[in-house]
């Protein structure tokens, strides 16, 4: 009596925790209650939907990489310290998120459309057309430079002339060779697989894509521990074009196995121009000759940064003109409103500026000191802005520091007082 009294309630409370967790069953698989087995199959039936959803999900995925060509991504080295994307310069050459969907629709298809780089563009021709004639791959390329001048851009046009698909990553996102085998072994016959940001592969896979690059035959170990065993797997030839900013920190026996070596180097004045003209007849905008002047010289010889531009001053043009033209007038009073100056120098380039001149003198000043008075990172500092007012005279690097030059204090309106004084010195001595 006492033991069926047990089982009793023991199958009470199975029943109560079935009425409470769905497909949930603390009993033997022949006494489920009835609801519980309806439960049961509705769990197995969703997990089966979902299950054919992700398939046909990463299917579409899969053909929608192959088939159209992204926009350069953003990466880590893209965002702040607080892991929010840059905003507060319209004049960084980095990308920023407004700039996708623009690159996608102002970005030419073929070398007839590109504006700039002849000589490489020259080159780059006599090589595709060889490897077509030989019936082989073109040999695998990098492209170095600063941000913003095309490198992605290049890649594609090089895949559409050879009339192939092209493929795109980045180096942080290949993690483990794995990840590696995965994207070769899917890639056809003379494919481009476009790597952005190579100087940041992690060392073990630049150890895998050598025997890739040279035979085209990927080793991959299987197992562990004794049981371990390395096998060789035949790939498709194909072309890796490689973009880099900092093709210094590339290994050299990575970047010795790239047969084409290319640097782009700013766009002059006349080729932002035209650059900016082109965009603007795709965006549908009027624009005047001395309008697409007035951007071109604060663009800093960066496709990227004038496309961006010409945004910020349509904006203005459809405010303040009826007919919504970007005359020079508009363009000047615009950038103007944003802090750009005439020679393109923002708010950080003139802290900069600032702080070598008005609180040390002229310098010589350490780089962290420069970043911590304007509350900037290091790495910003050399990498976005001492580039361009390098290029512009304005400073020079010293191995006691940074220092301004003449310019620097002309385009300030300062007087160099230590120069005055070293001139009264040496009219002294002699």
């Amino acid at each position: 009596m006492d033991k069926n009294k047990y089982t009793g309630s023991k199958n009470k409370d199975a029943n109560s925790k079935n009425e409470d967790i769905s497909g949930k069953n603390k009993n033997s698989p022949g006494k489920k209650a009835s609801g519980e087995n309806d439960s049961y199959m509705g769990n197995i039936k969703a997990e089966s939907y979902r299950s054919k959803q992700y398939e046909t999900e990463t299917d579409k995925s899969e053909t929608y990489k192959s088939k159209i060509y992204d926009a350069e991504l953003p990466n880590d080295s893209d965002l702040d310290s607080g892991g929010q994307y840059e905003e507060s310069s319209y004049i960084t050459p980095k990308f920023k998120k407004e700039d996708s969907d623009l690159e996608k629709n102002l970005r030419p298809g073929y070398f007839s459309d590109f504006i700039g780089q002849e000589k490489i563009i020259d080159n780059l021709s006599i090589f595709i057309s060889s490897a077509k004639k030989r019936n082989e791959p073109l040999d695998h390329v990098i492209l170095s430079g600063p941000p913003g001048l095309g490198k992605t851009c290049l890649a594609e046009i090089i895949a559409n002339e050879l009339g192939v698909n092209f493929k795109i990553t980045s180096g942080p996102a290949i993690e483990r060779a794995g990840d590696l085998a995965a994207i070769l072994t899917n890639l056809e016959k003379f494919d481009v697989l476009f790597i952005d940001e190579m100087h940041r592969l992690n060392r073990a896979i630049e150890e895998v894509l050598y025997p890739v690059m040279e035979d085209f035959k990927l080793d991959i170990i299987i197992g562990k521990g004794p049981s371990a065993r390395s096998i060789r797997i035949d790939i498709a030839p194909f072309t890796i074009i490689g973009a880099t900013t900092r093709i210094g920190l590339i290994a050299a026996p990575l970047r010795d196995r790239f047969g084409v070596n290319l640097r782009l180097d700013f766009y002059g004045m006349e080729n932002i121009k035209n650059i900016i003209s082109r965009s603007a007849t795709i965006l549908d905008m009027k624009i005047s000759e001395d309008g697409a002047e007035a951007i071109a010289r604060r663009s800093r010889g960066t496709p990227r940064i004038a496309n961006r531009l010409l945004k910020r001053v349509r904006d203005y043009a459809m405010m303040y003109d009826d007919d919504g033209v970007i005359t020079a007038k508009i363009a000047d009073s615009a950038l103007t409103k944003l802090d750009i100056d005439v020679l393109g120098l923002d708010i950080i380039d003139k802290k900069i500026l600032n702080t070598i001149v008005n609180k040390f003198d002229g310098g010589p000043v350490g780089v962290g000191t420069i970043a911590v008075s304007i509350g900037e990172e290091v790495d910003t500092v050399e990498d976005v802005y001492e580039p361009y007012l390098i290029q512009l005279g304005f400073i020079k690097r010293t191995s006691k520091g940074r220092m301004a030059t003449d310019l620097a204090f002309k385009h300030l309106g300062i007087e160099n007082k230590a120069k005055k004084e070293n001139e009264d010195i040496e009219k002294r001595l002699f």
